[in-house]
């Protein structure tokens, strides 16, 4: 046989629309008679900067015309409506550039890819650090970095950093980027599976894939861009090729496989995989259609023994944009700023929702709730306590030393958040809740106690959740994840500080809401709304 190079990744052409940041910063010179291109560093800052901005405020033009498509799908189920046209006012606040779309700014992530003849003569993931670094000082972003002082001391590094930089070696003389703020939520659902041959057919595949994607849940706040890898040559190449197709890197891939080993978009899987997840009742959160708003499937090459598979999302935040830097200036992916011509002329028109009087007695707001079923959705008003990972495992610390649960804990529900920054003259930053599953550990022992007997959050929980519920009369809301920042223009009155301030934006606060939308998930019965999409059952 004679030897044939085949690119793993042999993408088309960028057809991504780019607006023009700068020509300073770059010059080209000539070296062994090569064009050579030079970028300073201060180029190289100036892009991570306005990237990270750009990404924590906008959102791409396509992915808000598909929230547009759910509002005028006459399938989409009221929830799915209601949804989709909060995350779209979500996105109209966000666009002002005060209040960012979600409170979990994310991990800074930053895949580039530097031609053969681009020269800077520096560290460039220094020089990016240091341009990511000035937007989370300056704009309305979260620190959410832990550093490990031990292996179980940690503290917040107060900047968001480090930030994740890879940087690939390519031919050509331009500088190729793209830059991602990946939040928690959505990061947590990216999945490998090590299966073999056996998999390959369609009823196993179809089974497997069914299985596997019903059980990504809510919690990473979905319509989801969902992206599915089947083989790979190792599992990082998979889990690479997982998120850089969720970030929509990977469109101008070939549609069809070679005898060369060429990756490829499966269209028809694609087309298959949607039509799964629009039929699994999951919804835009709290039931309906809309669980994906796309799907990626790319098919690669495999080792014989082996038969590697990736799946992941990009979440309803969708941060993600490229960049690029040739001799002609720097260049950023041109995001939508006038995301309100996405809006719908009229709202839609839902169900009125149940209002519940969070200031007055535990007992009581139990009582109310006990009245209707889970799904119900409801407007809530009145106090809650901000309480998230670090302050529950503290709580916990305290009451394993024989110490009281506070009284906090027992006189209010319990909203599962961290805030982003609060602009000036505003009571709140961005403020959405985070995924409710990480403190499943902690709600039967605190309930047992009086404490957690009703909880704000996102996602779906696990069944010692219901149980303990059912046992201690308790409740579990679901908020709609993803539009933390018309909660904080809207619907957040106050904010203060109560207790272990040391943890930064993990510290418990009180927080005075109004028409706080969420929906009954758990009851004290013993139902809960998603237990049907995990083998479960619910009622009401």
């Amino acid at each position: 046989m004679d030897f044939h190079y085949q690119k793993l990744m042999p993408l088309g052409p960028d057809t991504t629309p780019y607006r023009l940041l700068t020509k300073d910063h770059v010059s080209t010179f000539t070296a062994g008679g090569v064009t050579m291109l030079k970028v300073e560093r201060a180029g190289l800052e100036l892009l991570a900067r306005e990237a990270l901005k750009d990404v924590s405020f906008l959102l791409r033009t396509d992915h808000l015309q598909m929230l547009s498509n759910i509002m005028s799908d006459p399938e989409a189920s009221d929830n799915d409506h209601f949804v989709a046209h909060t995350l779209l006012k979500n996105a109209v606040i966000a666009a002002e550039g005060k209040l960012p779309s979600c409170q979990d700014t994310g991990t800074a992530i930053v895949i580039g890819k530097k031609g053969d003849s681009v020269f800077t003569g520096i560290d460039d993931a220094e020089a990016l650090s240091s341009g990511i670094f000035k937007t989370y000082q300056e704009e309305n972003l979260r620190y959410s970095q832990l550093a490990p002082l031990s292996m179980f001391e940690e503290k917040n590094t107060g900047s968001n950093l480090p930030a994740q930089i890879d940087i690939y070696s390519t031919y050509g003389n331009s500088y190729d980027f793209t830059f991602l703020a990946k939040g928690g939520g959505s990061a947590n659902k990216s999945f490998l599976f090590q299966e073999t041959k056996s998999l390959l057919n369609e009823e196993k595949l179809t089974k497997f894939l069914q299985d596997k994607i019903s059980k990504l849940g809510t919690s990473a706040c979905p319509p989801y861009h969902l992206a599915v890898v089947i083989g790979g040559p190792s599992a990082e190449a998979v889990l690479k090729t997982v998120k850089e197709a969720s970030a929509k890197n990977l469109d101008k891939l070939p549609t069809e496989g070679n005898a060369y080993g060429q990756t490829y978009r499966d269209l028809e899987w694609e087309k298959r995989i949607n039509k799964m997840c629009n039929e699994m009742g999951i919804g835009a959160q709290f039931g309906g259609k809309y669980f994906v708003h796309d799907v990626r499937v790319i098919r690669m090459m495999r080792h014989a023994a082996s038969c590697p598979v990736g799946i992941g999302v990009s979440c309803s935040a969708d941060r993600n944009v490229r960049g690029k830097i040739t001799a002609d200036g720097i260049f950023l992916e041109a995001l939508e700023r006038d995301p309100k011509r996405f809006l719908p002329k009229v709202d839609p028109t839902l169900e009125k929702p149940v209002e519940i009087d969070l200031d007055q007695p535990m007992d009581k707001i139990v009582a109310e709730l006990s009245k209707y079923p889970v799904k119900t959705r409801l407007l809530l008003k009145g106090t809650l306590i901000v309480a998230r990972d670090v302050a529950h495992a503290r709580l916990q610390k305290m009451l394993d030393e024989g110490k009281p649960m506070p009284q906090y804990m027992k006189d209010h529900p319990i909203y599962y958040a961290g805030p982003a920054k609060t602009p000036e003259g505003m009571p709140s930053g961005s403020f959405g809740p985070t995924t409710a599953g990480r403190m499943d550990p902690y709600v039967e022992p605190f309930q047992a106690l009086g404490g957690s007997r009703i909880i704000l959050a996102k996602g779906n929980r696990t069944q010692q959740v219901t149980d303990s519920c059912k046992k201690h009369k308790g409740f579990y809301l679901g908020s709609i994840g993803g539009p933390a920042a018309i909660l904080a223009k809207e619907n957040i009155l106050s904010v203060e500080l109560v207790d272990f301030e040391d943890l930064g934006m993990e510290a418990i606060r009180k927080i005075k809401v109004k028409n706080f939308p969420a929906f009954i998930v758990v009851d004290d019965k013993g139902n809960d709304f998603y237990a049907p999409f995990s083998g479960g059952k619910a009622e009401g």
